[in-house]
């Protein structure tokens, strides 16, 4: 059977996948805030993604995908949407900046 040390790596990894899911539920809620902010108009976007992330339902997920639902989190998400960027396209731009800062070092 598992002994300790089984448990507590399989539980670690359980919740690796569960914070890793949630992350996912984050950044779809951004793709439609974006999506709102380009086909509502600006504003509207912004307005979904704070209102969702100060709702009860918002801190539960932003807190689960280990985000720390503070003000200052909640300001960060709304300039991501005021920027206009796709969550796809931000996640290869930093990728290429990632790889370009290891090739500087």
């Amino acid at each position: 059977m598992f002994d300790e040390m089984d448990a507590l790596a399989w539980g670690h990894a359980q919740g690796e996948r569960a914070r890793k899911m949630f992350s996912a539920v984050v950044l779809a809620v951004l793709d439609d805030a974006v999506r709102d902010e380009k086909k509502i108009g600006p504003g509207a976007g912004v307005e979904s993604v704070t209102r969702w992330a100060r709702s009860k339902d918002g801190r539960l997920v932003l807190s689960c995908a280990g985000i720390d639902p503070t003000e200052r989190a909640v300001a960060g998400l709304a300039d991501f949407v005021r920027r206009g960027e796709r969550v796809s396209s931000a996640l290869r731009l930093n990728d290429g900046s990632d790889s370009e800062l290891a090739d500087a070092a």
